[in-house]
């Protein structure tokens, strides 16, 4: 197998060095270059590669796959292996993964036991929809509705996130009897054409008739918006913007909440909403955490109205977080509906809707089937998933990880000119990568591609997210370490200090 490290140190001394017009540090231009990290140990060999080659591989998808599939970096990765948190591409080189299939895979890749689960499932029955019983529904069903609060006792299983929330929107039109729905800008809940509406980055939008509706009302975030500071947010990490709030009573909370009164005001029939769609740390949107209290007076404002309060827990669920098994928990609420994907499968198609029995009768007035939803083998994997968060304690690891990991990234923060804003909870982590501090505008794509790239060259995949696509998500299966969390870091350090000093010099 090449050795990811030496290979950069060659590519990076080739590299031609190039002016950019801005600064990205400045305490970096005088310090020493780090020595270049090493990656961390791995017990997985190196599996050979027999698939088609890698050229065949760029010319069939110029041919045959629909433009639209973006893919990172400039040379795309050919993945073919993965275990636990690590993937291997067509050369053999190992790779860290701190994004985790988009935040999807939760307890490792190829987890042993979730595979052996797949595949005793898959010698005994694949399919056979709900038209018939069989017992692993059910027994999934018991298990995953335990794991939620109150009178949340109802699922319905599908298979994404955007069906799961095309399905609440539905659900809370069909129980309120109110048409409107509110969401936040920069808001991410799907791209289905149902769901769409509520998506609130432009990037992520088509030109088609998409949001009746829906209102979206202003994002909460207290790093760019008008209002919020270092006192404001539930994470280890808070921003450096200076504020007057207290630890105990957040200003900013109260006034981004008068700017969703006013949504209320003008632009819904009196007292008729139907639902509020709110995701407890925004994914897409770049890990952007709402102010202290104000998604629990949020609620309150949206049951006065005579509407219900979806949660997405998409990327947050399954004690991501760290803290809470759900990242509605943080906030001190109680939703009427839960939508869950990604992570609640470990990669495999699954998805589900969680709710009140009173709002699941509200499906009863027309047929409403999901043709794979809820089939054998996406259940016993499902299964196999809570088995092994419980067992491995995934949830206590990312926030002892995930917290050490903040701390480390803040240290970033303090060294570099570039490093904006460090935020997030448990192993949902953003770092906004910015121009300078004081402006905070974002960092142009031409410095980000190439600090972005140079972490994957030095083995380390993160993602990429943001309304500018500025920011790195670190979200990586839930096993990681802490070794796994300091490599990142001394990459980060070692990629920033190199760009640094290269503009130093032109």
């Amino acid at each position: 197998m090449k050795s990811i490290r030496n290979a950069f140190g060659r590519q990076f001394a080739k590299r031609t060095n190039r002016s950019i017009a801005k600064p990205i540090a400045t305490a970096a231009q005088t310090k020493p270059v780090p020595e270049i990290p090493t990656l961390p140990s791995c017990d997985e060999p190196v599996k050979p590669y027999e698939g088609l080659d890698y050229e065949k591989i760029q010319k069939i998808k110029s041919e045959r796959i629909v433009p639209c599939i973006m893919q990172y970096y400039k040379k795309p990765l050919l993945i073919h292996h993965g275990k636990m948190q690590w993937l291997f591409d067509h050369e053999g080189n190992r790779y860290l993964d701190m994004f985790g299939g988009i935040v999807t895979i939760s307890v490792g890749h190829c987890h042993p036991k979730v595979t052996a689960a797949a595949k005793a499932q898959m010698d005994k029955l694949w399919h056979t929809t709900n038209i018939y019983q069989h017992p692993n529904l059910y027994e999934y069903a018991e298990k995953l509705t335990s794991k939620l609060p109150g009178d949340l006792k109802v699922v319905y299983f599908v298979n994404s996130g955007s069906e799961a929330n095309d399905l609440a929107m539905m659900m809370a039109r069909l129980y309120t009897k109110n048409f409107d729905i509110v969401s936040f800008r920069n808001a991410y809940h799907g791209m289905s054409p149902y769901i769409m509406g509520t998506t609130a980055i432009s990037t992520w939008r088509y030109n088609l008739p998409i949001a009746q509706g829906i209102h979206h009302a202003m994002n909460p975030d207290v790093y760019r918006g008008l209002w919020g500071g270092q006192h404001c947010r539930d994470s280890p990490i808070q921003t450096q913007r200076h504020c007057n709030c207290s630890e105990f009573r957040c200003e900013a909370a109260q006034k981004y909440y008068e700017q969703l009164e006013e949504v209320f005001k003008y632009s819904l029939p009196r007292g008729q909403v139907a639902g509020l769609f709110a995701e407890s740390i925004q994914g897409v949107g770049g890990t952007v955490q709402f102010p202290k209290g104000f998604l629990k007076k949020a609620y309150e404002l949206v049951r006065t109205n005579g509407g219900v309060c979806i949660a997405d827990e998409v990327q947050t669920g399954f004690g991501r977080t760290g803290g809470h098994f759900w990242g509605f928990e943080m906030h001190k609420v109680v939703p009427d509906i839960v939508t869950m994907a990604k992570g609640i499968g470990n990669g495999f198609p699954l998805s589900a809707v969680v709710t009140t029995p009173k709002i699941a009768e509200t499906l009863n007035s027309a047929l409403h089937f999901n043709t794979f939803g809820g089939n054998p083998l996406a259940c016993a994997i499902g299964m196999s998933v809570l088995e092994v968060i419980e067992e491995e304690e995934t949830q206590a690891n990312s926030e002892k990880v995930g917290t050490h990991f903040l701390y480390e990234l803040a240290k970033l923060r303090d060294e570099f000119e570039c490093v904006g804003d460090v935020r997030g909870k448990g192993l949902m982590i953003g770092v906004e990568l910015v121009e300078d501090k004081e402006s905070k505008i974002p960092l142009g794509a031409k410095n980000f591609v190439e600090i972005w790239n140079d972490c994957k060259e030095m083995g380390v995949l993160i993602g990429r997210g943001g309304m500018n696509s500025n920011i790195l998500r670190l979200k990586p299966p839930m096993c990681i370490t802490k070794a796994d969390a300091d490599y990142t870091v001394d990459v980060l350090r070692y990629v920033l200090t190199k760009h640094a000093k290269k503009i130093q010099k032109h």
